[in-house]
Order: structure tokens, then sequence, then C-alpha cells
């Protein structure tokens, strides 16, 4: 079905049977309603990750960035591997920090257990710029095994694609390797300036499954956040 063609979201939403027990017809009719939200949700979402695919070719890295990893020194280039796409997400726990960013730690142990299905498709890394070992004291504290962490100690990548001041926030990038050349694909470019009034920052949509999941509960985020133990 092509883009012009597709069915009206309330239409689709009128073809809902579904019913749960002593529900209210004002439920059933709130309820379709917001299905139809849905329909049209899951449309933008995808039509926005077919814009993303069509962007054009990103800037060439500068330069092969060099890490240190668990199994010592290794560059950006390096961290393809196999793969033509590599996905590269920088966490708040610089050389300052007692701890890795709470925040940050929650988000990537969603993704623990998901390591080996992403590497089917791509490359994945998470840096930060503490030194190596406390990266790796901090992940064996957390238990996680798959999660590969790389030490930016220069700070020269996270000066060039997370905060030209070198500060102690996260970055969410994506680079390509294509006929010999790495480029740059695509970065998290939402800032907490851009986030509507009483809104918590973030991206769209937002690839932490544990907001997702809260956004399906009656009380939403709140303003609670993740700590490293309870």
């Amino acid at each position: 079905m092509t883009q012009g063609l597709k069915t009206p979201a309330l239409d689709l939403a009128a073809l809902n049977r579904a019913a749960w027990p002593n529900e209210s017809p004002v439920y059933r009719a709130a309820r379709n309603s917001l299905l139809a939200e849905e329909i049209a949700l899951r449309r933008q979402i995808e039509r926005v990750a077919e814009l993303r695919r069509a962007l054009p070719p990103g800037g060439a890295v500068p330069e092969d960035y060099a890490f240190t990893g668990e199994d010592g020194p290794v560059t950006l280039e390096g961290l393809f591997g196999p793969h033509q796409t590599l996905i590269v997400y920088s966490y708040m726990f610089g050389p300052e920090r007692a701890a890795p960013c709470p925040m940050c730690t929650s988000f990537m142990a969603g993704y623990e257990p998901k390591i080996a299905d992403i590497r089917q498709r791509a490359a994945i890394a998470f840096t930060a710029r503490a030194p190596i070992a406390r990266l790796v004291e901090a992940k064996r504290a957390r238990g996680w095994t798959q999660i590969p962490v790389y030490s930016d100690e220069s700070g020269a990548y996270t000066r060039a694609y997370v905060s030209a001041e070198d500060a102690d926030v996260p970055g969410f990038s994506v680079f390509t390797r294509r006929d010999g050349t790495v480029r740059h694909f695509w970065s998290e470019e939402m800032s907490g300036a851009m986030a509507d009034p009483g809104q918590d920052p973030r991206g769209a949509p937002d690839p932490d499954i544990l907001w997702t999941l809260l956004d399906k509960t009656p009380e939403g985020r709140g303003d609670w956040y993740p700590k490293l133990s309870y």
C-alpha cells in the first residue's frame, strides 16, 4: 500500500474487536480513540525511520579515534569489526565521577541481553571518558558480561561527536563504513532546550525500554529516576 492509499487510522481502529471484562461504553469509546492515535503514531515512527535511512552521506570522520577496550587499544574503525555500521553510545562516566550515571547505567542494562542480537545487524560500543579499569570495574559490579565498554581517555572522540566542551553528557551516534571511508550517519540532536514545557528532555522515539514501559502505566514516568542501587 502506498503512502497516499493508507486507510485512515480511525477506520482501522473501527476494526478493533477487543473488549475487556466489565468495561464501560465510555472506556471503550475512549480506548478506540486512543487506538487510532497509536496507529497514527506507529505510522509516524515508520516515516521518521524512513527519512533517517534516506539521509545523504554524512561527513567523513576526521581521524581514526583511539580507544582502550578490555582487550587493549582499538580505533574507531576497529570497532566496526566485520560490520559496515557502528552504533556508539557515550555514557556519563567522566574521570571526576565516583560512579557512572544511574540513568545511563539503567539504559545500558536494557541492552546487556540484546548485544548478540544487535551484532547480527551492526557493531555496537559503549564509550566513556573514565579510564578503562574503572569502566570494567563498574561493568562487573553490575554483573554485565556482554556490554562492550571502551575508554575515550584522551577525549578526542568525545569532543568531536558528544560535546565540544568535553562536558559529562551522553551521546548517541551511528557511523557507516562504505568503500573504505568511515562517515558519520546520525546522532541524537534533541537537547533540553527543545523540550516542551514540563517535559523531561529526551529523544524520540525514546530508546530506553524503561520509559516506554512506564508510559503505558496510569502513573506514567512521573518525576522518578533510576538509581544504581535500591
